[in-house]
């Protein structure tokens, strides 16, 4: 403990000079008032320390599996649907890498079709890192002899980075026969036009209504707002009965009905295709008949004044039925307004 200086103390002894002597430093640092600064511990080696452990790469996100879409012998002209999915099954699906315009090219050339293909994919050739595309139905949009309109209903999921999105179009694949067979003249998909700010309620309950399959070109056509309210009332209607998948409503359908100059009911909003009712698909042989003959029939107490199907019907208004190989493989329901 150090002592305070005492002014006017009595002078010190020798020994206490002696050890003022010795420990004058001490002394005066006492007397100032200040304290010694604390002694700094002692510095040993530096402790290493380890940087932060890099977290693992999150894996990427993984598309949905698909499968390829094949027809089967009950078709009219299988090998004419068979080349119409080749082509958009490679222009529409790639792995990691291998997307871009020159990639598709060469898949379309491996197929001995032209590349310039490619340049009319439009939205079924969207940038991204991959794509997975599941064809839903392909349909005839109309077959002649050495002429066919095919129309490819597809889901499709692209990948760009760790983002995942799921779309899909409809393409109508127009092709020409010779004597080598069935090529590919030109691709048209589908363009819906963006969604309405409003729609009538029978649309939106069509929309909503899940026991009405709608594949994504379908959907949008219905959300553009371009779709009459009769074709929404009978999907309706129908809906009350059956489950049924739809393949085409208005885009991605020939203009005029194929091969002729005569407008079509799809492209003015008029009219929708069904490929599948109740889970059996119209082209099937083993669909029974008379699900389709009812089914047919209830689309015409529907509204509809020109239903089309593999089964020719009796009955009904003047050609309100009719059956040809175009509809050999899906039901088609028109109306005037």
């Amino acid at each position: 403990m150090t002592r305070p200086c005492a002014p006017g103390a009595p002078p010190p002894g020798r020994r206490a000079v002696l050890g003022a002597l010795a420990g004058v430093a001490f002394g005066v640092a006492g007397c100032s008032g200040r304290t010694a600064p604390p002694e700094r511990p002692p510095q040993g080696p530096a402790t290493p320390t380890r940087p932060p452990s890099a977290s693992p790469a999150s894996p990427l996100p993984a598309l949905p599996r698909t499968r390829p879409w094949r027809p089967t012998s009950a078709e009219v002209q299988p090998a004419a649907k068979l080349r119409a999915v080749q082509l958009v099954e490679a222009i529409g699906a790639w792995g990691d890498g291998h997307g871009g315009v020159a990639a598709a090219r060469a898949r379309v050339a491996a197929l001995g079709l032209p590349g310039n293909l490619v340049g009319q994919a439009g939205p079924l050739l969207p940038t991204a890192d991959q794509a997975a595309l599941q064809v839903v139905d392909a349909q005839y949009g109309g077959i002649l002899s050495r002429s066919a309109s095919v129309l490819v209903v597809c889901r499709q999921w692209t990948r760009r980075g760790g983002t995942v999105s799921a779309g899909g179009t409809t393409v109508d694949v127009r092709l020409s026969r010779s004597g080598r067979g069935w090529t590919v003249d030109a691709l048209r998909p589908a363009h819906p036009g963006p969604a309405a700010r409003s729609l009538a309620p029978e649309v939106r309950a069509a929309l909503s209504d899940d026991r009405i399959v709608l594949p994504p070109a379908a959907a949008a056509d219905l959300r553009s707002g371009q779709v009459h309210t009769s074709v929404a009332e009978a999907m309706l209607a129908l809906a009350r009965t059956y489950r049924l998948e739809v393949s085409v409503v208005r885009s991605g359908h020939p203009l005029d009905v194929f091969g002729t100059s005569r407008p079509s009911d799809h492209p003015r909003g008029r009219a929708f295709d069904v490929w599948r009712i109740d889970g059996h698909p119209v082209v099937d042989p083993a669909t029974p008949r008379g699900l389709i003959e009812r089914f047919m029939r209830g689309a015409a107490a529907a509204g509809s004044y020109n239903v089309g199907g593999p089964v020719p019907l009796s009955g009904g208004a003047a050609g309100q039925f009719f059956s040809d190989p175009t509809h050999h493989d899906h039901v088609h329901i028109g109306f005037r307004a």
